[in-house]
Order: structure tokens, then C-alpha cells, then sequence
């Protein structure tokens, strides 16, 4: 049979899968990211380490396919989305750790812009807001710091581009390539022209020249270097997109109105916007759902901290063991016993755009013990979330489902929260890793492989939730939104 693969160069791993003509996904590969904290909201990731473990998983899970007699047919890719690369195209070796999305040092850069009054003309041409979140005052850190001085053929990429590079040979002939829904997030790309703007660049101080062209996401890019991944030789890379962006494909959300929440790392709220740039929406952002010729928007709302609140509870705090401890921990008690907290670890993202917040937790008392920390996180993930389709209702853009996707909406309890929170029902997708799904199958349509109207027939829900009664959980909210203003 003929096989689709996606490579997920997420934050806080790499993953590959291998998809078969029915949909199904049968063989998977995963290996843990190193994170790397130089200084209080520094946040850095080595971008020959995502390179080495993409080699990984995909060779694991090309050999996989081959070893069965199957053929792999195309390779999809997605990846976390504002992180920066400095790189020089005549060098394996990167120039500097990568800056990742949660990396706030262009925050001073930010606040003189919007003291300045460019925030308006900003909203307008990229749909973003003037966040350290996003790629422009990374890259801008970058240049100002001379990383790129030295560097023979320099360049600026999204993990996207800088994944397209490499696996397609990057010192010998490597591609060199951005795409829409990546780009879009960098505040240096025109939404309605889908082009870099001048304007932008110059305003944050990023040269266009270091950046690469952007091409269609279901554009065939390159092929795979058998001498980078000699299992995959030849396999054409068709189809790439954002993570967020690949979760809105991948829970088949191809009617405007549809929405998807993924909790990730961070969780991220997507509804699908049409063919049109979409009115600003105060809070909310506009961006490129994916362009295959036919461009679909999209507004976001972005949460910066989930899962990484989860590991932190596991790796700093010793509070649960493994990830998946917490949700007992979390049923063990009744209620929080008044515990509120805030995993502003990196700001507040939507509708609240602070990015001088930081992590609080409130409300402790001499009983409050681990079980309650662990539940007052676990309604804080559904709050922050709450916190987006309000804005959401704000705007009219009413829902009628949340498809939810990502490691965390394993948790019964955080779906159960969040159904009731935000007054719709939440249906758990069958397959929780909907962004690898989603790059693999836009790359699998590129070739033929299957058409959309398959991909949305063939999405299921594993279960379903529905709102109980709200007066708990809105006397909760009312809290966790004071909390958060003091943070």
C-alpha cells in the first residue's frame, strides 16, 4: 500500500507517523527535545538537534513502512510556528540556538512600537499583534547581535523552511522555501498578498533578503536527500503547514465556522475563517489556515502555556511523575479549595495580549495540598481556553462544537471543564495527534492519494461532552480572571 509520512517538529518533541489510504495511522516515532533556559524568558532550542531527531523518527518509521512491502508516497511536514533559525546556507552547523516561540526578549522592542502607535497599521496588514511571541523581533534580536555577520550565505527560517532545507540536502542544493501558515506568523508577511511586506520589515527591522520565498503549502517543495535520510530517497515533501494550522486540516475543519482546540504545549483555538482576510477581531488573531491554491483564513486564539504547565508541575515542581499522573491527581480532591493558578510562564496570550504577566498560584491555605494545585491547573488550562471563545462570542463567531486534539485532551476532566466553561459541546477527536494527521494529509492530497471530501467523512470523535451546570465553574472563572489581572 501506498503510505503518507508526517514529521512533527514540535516544542517539546519530534514526531513521525506513517498513514495508510484509509486514514489510519500505523506507525509511529517519537524522541523528546531538548529545552534550553539561558536567562528569565529565554527560551532556545538547538536547531541541528531538531534536524538529527527528525532524521530519526522518519528513518524509524520509513524502515517500518518498508519492512511490510509498503511504499512511501510523500512526506508531509509541520512544526512549531514563530521559532527563528539563524543559519548560513553554506554551513551544516547553525549560527545560534534557535529562539522559540515562548522566548520573550523582543519585549522592549515591542512596547516602543506600540507606544509609537504602529499597532493599528500592524493588525492591519499581518492580522498579528505586536507580541514578542511572534518571529519579527526575534529575528531582528538576531541581526542586531551580528549572529548572521559571519555567515557566508545567511538566512532567517521558521523551523518549516529550516526542516525543508535540511532534508532536502541543505548544504548541497538544500531547498529554500517558507510557507503561508508559518509565514503569516512572523509579522513580516501581507495577509492578503501572502508576500513578505517591505513595510513590516523595516518597521521591525528584519531584511527581507535573509528570508526565503514563499510557495504554496501543498507546493512539491523538493525531494528528500537519500544522502540526509537514505530510506526516504526521492520521496517528494508535498505538503506543509503550522501546527495549529495542520490540526485545523487534520480535524477535517474545512467549512467556515468549524473550530478545533489543540492542547499542546500551549493551547490554540482555531476557527475556520473562509477564503477572505477577515475583519480584525479585537483579541483575536487573523491568519493563513493553509493556501493550496485556494487560500483559507482563519482566526486564532492563543494560549502559550498547557502542557508545558504540566511538565513543569512533573520536572521542577516533583509534584506527579510521568505527564499522565495528573488527572488522578487532579480527581483526587472535589474542587481547588480555593487554589488559583496562573501559568503565565510566558505572558498571557489571547484575548489578554500581556506580555509582562507571569506564573502565579493564589489562594493557599495550611489544608491545600499537591491534589489541589494539580485540579487548580487543570481548570486553569480550561480557563484560559474559556478565555478565547468568549472573545469568540464577543465577535459573533458562535460555536457549535469544539473539536479538541493534543495530548492534554486526554484528560476527561479538563474536556468535562472545558465543555462547561464555554458552553458547547467538546468532542474529543479519535486521533489526538490531529497536527501530524493534518501534514500528512494535505501531503497525501497533493498526490492524489485521497480527495477532502474522504478526509471529512472519515473524522470520528472518541468521546463526547457536554455542559453541566455553570455556577461553579463561572464562580471559579470569576476568580481565575482576578488572579490573573494581579499577575
Amino acid at each position: 500500500m501506498d503510505h503518507v509520512l508526517a514529521l512533527d517538529a514540535g516544542t517539546s518533541g519530534v514526531r513521525a507517523i506513517s498513514l495508510a489510504p484509509s486514514g489510519q495511522v500505523v506507525d509511529v516515532a517519537y524522541r523528546e527535545l531538548s529545552q534550553h533556559y539561558p536567562r528569565p524568558g529565554w527560551v532556545e532550542h538547538d536547531a541541528a538537534e531538531i534536524a538529527s531527531l527528525a532524521e530519526a523518527v522518519l528513518d524509524e518509521v520509513a524502515r517500518a513502512v518498508r519492512e511490510r512491502g509498503d511504499v512511501v508516497v510523500a512526506l508531509g511536514i509541520t512544526n512549531q510556528r514563530e521559532t527563528v533559525v539563524a543559519l548560513d546556507r553554506e554551513s551544516p552547523t547553525p549560527l545560534h540556538r534557535a529562539l522559540v516561540w515562548q522566548d520573550r526578549r523582543g519585549k522592549e522592542r515591542c512596547e516602543a512600537l506600540i507606544a509609537a502607535g504602529a499597532q493599528d497599521r500592524v493588525r492591519a496588514v499581518t492580522g498579528l499583534v505586536i507580541d514578542p511571541y511572534f518571529s519579527a523581533t526575534k529575528m531582528a534580536w538576531l541581526i542586531e547581535h551580528g549572529v548572521l555577520d559571519s555567515a557566508t550565505s545567511p538566512g532567517l527560517a521558521t523551523i518549516d523552511s529550516w526542516l525543508v532545507w535540511w532534508l532536502s540536502g541543505h548544504v548541497n542544493g538544500g531547498a529554500w522555501s517558507a510557507e503561508p501558515s508559518n509565514a503569516s506568523r512572523t509579522l513580516v508577511m501581507d495577509l492578503a498578498t501572502r508576500q513578505w511586506s517591505q513595510e513590516m520589515a523595516e518597521l521591525f527591522g528584519v531584511d527581507v533578503a535573509l528570508l526565503a520565498p514563499i510557495e504554496a503549502s501543498n507546493s512539491p517543495r523538493a525531494l528528500v536527500s537519500g544522502d540526509v535520510v537514505a530510506s526516504l530517497a526521492g520521496v517528494p515533501i508535498s505538503g506543509v503547514l503550522g501546527d495549529q494550522q495542520a490540526a485545523l486540516f487534520g480535524q477535517s475543519c474545512f467549512s467556515p465556522g468549524m473550530v478545533k482546540a489543540t492542547y499542546g504545549t500551549g493551547a490554540f483555538v482555531l476557527a475556520n475563517a473562509g477564503a477572505s482576510v477577515p475583519p480584525i477581531a479585537q483579541g483575536l488573531l487573523t491568519t493563513v489556515a493553509w493556501d493550496d491554491g485556494e487560500v483559507v483564513y482563519a482566526y486564532e486564539g492563543s494560549s502559550f502555556v498547557a502542557g508545558a504547565a504540566v511538565q513543569w508541575l512533573r520536572d521542577e515542581m516533583g509534584v506527579i511523575e510521568h505527564s499522565s499522573d495528573l488527572e488522578s491527581l487532579a480527581t483526587s480532591v472535589p474542587d481547588s479549595a480555593g487554589v488559583v493558578v496562573v501559568p503565565a510562564f510566558a505572558g498571557l496570550g489571547s484575548p489578554f495580549w500581556r506580555a509582562d504577566a507571569r506564573g502565579s498560584i493564589t489562594g493557599l491555605s495550611r489544608g491545600a495540598g499537591s491534589a489541589h494545585i494539580a485540579r487548580a491547573l487543570v481548570e486553569a488550562l480550561a480557563y484560559q481556553v474559556r478565555a478565547i471563545t468568549d472573545a469568540f462570542a464577543t465577535h459573533g463567531l458562535g460555536l457549535s462544537e469544539l473539536r479538541a486534539d493534543g495530548g492534554a485532551a486526554a484528560m476527561d476532566l479538563l474536556l468535562q471543564l472545558q465543555a462547561t466553561n464555554s458552553r458547547v459541546t467538546v468532542r474529543r477527536s479519535a486521533n489526538l495527534e490531529a497536527t501530524a494527521h493534518g501534514a500528512a494529509a494535505l501531503a497525501g492530497e497533493a498526490v492524489g492519494l485521497w480527495r477532502r471530501e474522504d478526509l471529512a467523512s472519515a473524522w470520528s470523535s472518541q468521546a463526547d461532552f457536554t455542559p453541566e451546570d455553570p455556577l461553579f465553574a463561572d464562580l471559579g472563572y470569576e476568580a481565575w480572571l482576578h488572579a490573573a489581572e494581579r499577575a
